[in-house]
């Protein structure tokens, strides 16, 4: 696990411990800029190389590590509050949950040094949640205060009017005006993940540097001074430049004449990788068809497609918006025991600047000696070693079907556990179904849809029945009702497959697609079946799916990732370049 960043993040119980609702202490009320401690303040002596990081122990703080390495830097990290108000440098990458972060900020004093370091005009960059705490109260979970530091309050997307929440991709920038660090960015998408948004107003806006477009202009970056902070993820692909920029602002750097043409949220492309142990022992990438992934020859070896960071690497610079890797060895015994797919997150991060999402075995467990972890200690070590996003799979079946059957939120759920604390923009629930044709939809009490091609004896209505077990175990509940249910639970984005498409490269199931993005307000990853560039636009062009996915076509460099971006940008539909 990395180094804690301060003793009260030691280790993952400190968030464990962190309740659902804030105490009094944190209500809202606005702070007292009045009541800061009197903390001594001096010169840092650890030279113009090192960056002061403030990680207060949630979220993939790994990639912004990796990118501040990456440029040269070095890290050192705030073990107490006097810390902060030594550095010559400070970044806060906050990641999660608004009344976790300030629970955690308060016990530890962080807040007061916080606001006192900023005050002084300070260099600082806040990132995502850093930018919503440094105003005055959030919505979320509450109203709970924030640091007060700018006037206004911190809200959720409004989804009544179309728009999915979260708000997930790459999407555009208005530059308001001249901030120094946004000088490479202005044309191009930059990476946004959450729910929650700080707007414009009378009083705020002699801060604002950039405004974004999704459903309402809300705040992107703000710049007073030497204070900076962003909404989105610098540290994500062309990001980096505002990383560099910040870090070292006294650089020969010229401004870079605009070669994006970002205008609105681009639909986005993802690279899957389907890893499992081969029987070597080895991780490799391979991939099935309708789930199996063994060669039909006399070995019936697992079918390998390379190996899991190179590939990663690849698709990295070939243009992808995202990678996803699903572990599909499944943990049979204890997911933490699994080092070598955390070596896979750990090595990856460090070169591969899109967000990376990893799935398998997030759930509850108790090991052989009866140690019990949660699927939030579980979680918790996945977005340490550098995910961006977990994806839950058979663990939130049951969980959904629980749901259905009591109407009772238990709290308990991997899926309300983890979006708790790390918000529901990191939670991913993947949905493996098949067709289970009908001749009439009265014929069964779940969700049906009419069919574009007939069934097998001329049905023309199915229902998509969820499996577990990597489709191995039908259950009784489809995939209309589970995706109703576990967006309530907390799941902030659906990744949709579909177990009669796989591997098939003839389309994805539009019909299916359709029914589900109809049907929730959080974004839909459409996935299965994509045999060329031209089902990517069917999909976007049909259904309201915020994103497709792929994977044997870019393992077995059939369809390359740059082909299917400029078959889409052909056909008018906005992409990152």
């Amino acid at each position: 696990m990395e180094a804690p960043s301060f003793a009260y993040s030691a280790s993952s119980s400190s968030l464990l411990s962190l309740r659902k609702t804030p105490p009094s202490s944190l209500r809202l009320s606005r702070f007292s800029n009045t009541k800061h401690r009197n903390f001594s303040v001096r010169a840092s002596s650890s030279g113009d190389s090192v960056v002061t990081l403030l990680d207060y122990g949630a979220g993939n703080v790994r990639s912004v590590r990796n990118a501040i390495r990456f440029l040269g830097f070095e890290i050192k990290d705030v073990q107490t509050p006097q810390d902060i108000l030594n550095a010559s440098r400070l970044v806060f990458p906050g990641v999660g949950a608004f009344a976790a972060a300030m629970e955690v900020l308060s016990k530890t004093g962080m807040d007061e040094a916080l606001c006192s370091y900023i005050e002084k005009d300070r260099p600082f960059l806040g990132i995502c949640l850093g930018l919503q705490l440094l105003f005055e109260s959030s919505e979320e979970n509450g109203p709970v205060k924030g640091l007060g530091l700018i006037p206004g309050t911190v809200g959720r997307f409004d989804s009544s009017n179309g728009f999915r929440v979260p708000h997930i991709g790459w999407n555009a920038l208005q530059i308001t005006k001249d901030s120094g660090i946004l000088d490479d960015v202005g044309n191009h998408h930059v990476y946004f993940v959450h729910s929650y948004r700080a707007m414009p107003v009378y009083d705020n806006n002699e801060w604002i540097s950039s405004t974004c477009d999704y459903g309402d202009k809300f705040i992107a970056s703000i710049r007073r001074g030497n204070v900076h902070a962003v909404q989105f993820h610098p540290e994500k692909n062309v990001g980096l430049s505002i990383l560099r920029r910040f870090l070292n602002p006294k650089s020969n750097m010229t401004k870079k004449p605009g070669e994006g043409k970002a205008s609105k949220l681009a639909k986005r492309v993802i690279a899957c990788l389907d890893v499992r142990a081969n029987d070597k022992g080895d991780l490799v990438v391979t991939k099935g068809d309708q789930y199996d992934v063994r060669e039909h020859t006399n070995e019936n070896e697992v079918r390998n497609l390379g190996k899991p960071v190179d590939l990663a690497g690849q698709y990295y610079k070939d243009g992808a918006d995202e990678v996803s890797f699903l572990n599909i060895t499944g943990f049979r015994d204890f997911p933490l025991g699994d080092l070598p797919m955390l070596q896979v997150l750990r090595y990856t991060s460090e070169n591969v600047f899109v967000p990376l999402t990893v799935g398998g075995g997030i759930r509850d467990f108790t090991d052989s000696t009866g140690r019990y972890y949660s699927s939030l200690e579980v979680a918790s070590e996945y977005f340490r070693s550098g995910a961006d996003k977990i994806s839950i799979g058979s663990d939130a079946v049951y969980a959904a079907e629980e749901y259905l059957r009591t109407g009772v939120k238990t709290g308990k759920t991997s899926l309300e556990q983890i979006s708790r604390v790390y918000g529901n923009q990191a939670v991913v629930v993947s949905i493996d179904p098949r067709r289970v044709y009908v001749k009439d939809p009265n014929d069964v009490q779940l969700k049906t849809v009419r069919v574009s091609n007939p069934g097998p004896n001329g049905e023309e209505y199915a229902w998509y029945q969820c499996t577990v077990n990597g489709g191995r175990e039908g259950r009784p509940i489809g995939a209309y009702e589970l995706a109703k249910a576990v967006e309530e639970l907390g799941a902030g984005e659906i990744l949709l497959n579909c177990i009669d498409c796989d591997g098939q490269g003839k389309g994805f199931d539009v019909d299916l697609i359709k029914l589900i993005s109809d049907a929730v307000s959080i974004p839909v990853i459409a996935s299965s079946g994509a045999g060329a560039p031209a089902h990517f636009s069917e999909v976007f062009n049909k259904t309201n799916a915020s994103a497709a996915l792929a994977a044997g076509i870019f393992h077995r460099k059939e369809v390359p990732i740059q082909s299917v971006k400029e078959h889409l940008l052909k056909a008018g539909i906005e992409v990152r370049l």
